[in-house]
């Protein structure tokens, strides 16, 4: 005779917790959660979780971006009495829904901390004017700024790049003026965050004085970031020979210089009209170990397309690949662009077709670039094909490309083209009011008595 199977035994809130961890599907976690004994010993005896557990779920289910599921669990959580959660699972929670640009959900849960009786400190404060920062709510930003009792050189730090990002370097000096009267220590953040604003806007000679002032006042080297900004706004006014300058102080203060310096200063190159020492940069900063990546491909693409030497950019394109770099779609909208401003259409659509056999599928802007060349060739039964693919792909042209491409239908009377191009916008409801009175106007003039255009016409205007 067999013994009985023993019992099952019950799930501790110690070994819930270390499942959960262990569980990398939050589906899978959450019904684990729910339900840790299928088979409890004691049916009216219900499961105590621990806070670790709470912590662990919030934060699986937050990372998933499984909002609604993880508020369920915030509920439950708030009418514990036993323990209460800590204040660091409140900023993940902040930084979720920050990255999922819910920052009223954000800032709801921050007002609600007290009622899970968890103290809000400088670090909360922080997190929330983090979030708002990245969600670009600025004014925001500023008002949870005024409501820090005893802001902290974070605080100081958050509140400055985000009115840098917001071409508002003028008024991130004087946040930087009332740092400096409450004695703390601005630090490579700040004077990267600045110095970052005032190129950003042009403020050239405040931005190499303050980079004189970290140094002499403050003890504090210039890092690539700070290097790349003053950079890239000096090669935005032509100053190229002082970029290089910048380049060589780099080098002798060993600062890395990596792609993205090696690229803006190509870029400059050829924006200002020298090709030739674009090149030899190129051959330098293979010299020196410093790879090329899709960024600067990207740019000697968009250097040469606009120089109309499209050979030069095909051999790039298949030099990206043999390097181990797949070429983006920018990389192709690029040439596409170019191909269509100098009236290569048919050569731009046989690379918009070759795209997905090189790996690379069209985005909204390939069609619309498409689109555009089309139309500009006159190549109107393609550009209305080209139109279809589009609305079918989920994707709408531009609505000026649009105006453009249907007057000049009106304008050729190919009325049966017009006719198929509105039935394929109506659908997507992509006709505003003055391009309605274009089309009646021609309607009026060129089918008075057409009965089915009647027709059409009336059914397209009681269209919502």
């Amino acid at each position: 005779m067999k013994p009985p199977n023993p019992k099952p035994k019950s799930v501790s809130p110690f070994r819930l917790a270390s499942l959960l961890r262990l569980q990398q599907d939050p589906n899978l976690a959450l019904h684990l959660f729910q339900n840790p004994n299928p088979n409890p010993p004691s049916p009216t005896k219900p499961f105590r979780h621990s806070l670790r557990c709470y912590d662990l779920i919030i934060t699986k289910l937050g990372r998933a971006k499984m909002f609604h599921e993880m508020e369920s669990i915030l509920l439950q959580l708030k009418t514990q009495t036993k323990f209460s959660p800590k204040e660091p699972l409140f900023c993940h929670i902040f930084t979720f829904y920050g990255r999922a640009g819910l920052s009223g959900n954000a800032r709801k849960l921050f007002d609600e901390m007290p009622q899970y009786r968890c103290e809000r400190t400088i670090k909360s404060f922080n997190t929330m004017l983090n979030v708002l920062m990245n969600c670009k709510e600025f004014d925001a930003m500023r008002d949870h700024f005024g409501s820090i009792e005893r802001p902290d050189s974070c605080s100081f730090n958050i509140m400055i790049r985000g009115l840098c990002s917001d071409g508002r370097a003028g008024d991130a000096l004087k946040v930087f003026d009332e740092m400096k009267k409450r004695d703390l220590v601005p630090n490579m953040v700040t004077f990267g965050s600045l110095i970052y604003g005032l190129c950003l806007d042009f403020k050239l000679k405040e931005a190499f004085k303050l980079k004189d002032y970290m140094v002499k006042v403050h003890g504090v080297c210039p890092n690539e970031y700070v290097y790349a900004s003053l950079i890239k706004g000096v090669c935005g006014i032509g100053e190229i020979s002082l970029a290089f300058r910048l380049k060589d102080e780099m080098e002798r203060n060993k600062v890395t210089i990596d792609s993205a310096i090696y690229s803006t200063l190509i870029n400059g190159l050829f924006k200002f009209g020298r090709k030739d020492e674009a090149l030899g940069v190129l051959e330098e900063m293979k010299l020196k170990g410093c790879k090329p990546d899709t960024v600067t491909y990207n740019v000697l693409i968009n250097g040469f397309c606009k120089g109309k030497d499209f050979e030069t950019a095909y051999k790039l394109l298949d030099e990206m690949s043999e390097n181990g770099f797949k070429p983006d779609v920018i990389s192709y909208n690029v040439i596409l662009g170019e191909l269509c401003k100098d009236g290569k259409s048919s050569e731009a659509n046989d690379l918009f077709e070759d795209m997905p056999r090189r790996g690379c599928a069209p985005d909204v802007l390939s069609y619309r670039i498409r689109f555009d060349g089309l139309c500009d060739a006159l190549e109107f039964k393609e550009a209305a094909f080209s139109l279809d693919e589009m609305i079918f792909k989920g994707f709408t042209p531009r609505s000026s490309s649009i105006c453009k491409f249907v007057n000049k239908l009106c304008q050729e009377r190919n009325m049966d083209l017009l006719w198929s191009v509105l039935n394929s916008l109506v659908k997507i409801n992509a006709i505003d009011i003055d391009l309605w009175k274009m089309v009646v106007d021609v309607v009026i003039k060129e089918n008075a008595g057409c009965k089915e255009h009647e027709y059409f016409l009336e059914k397209c205007l009681r269209t919502p």
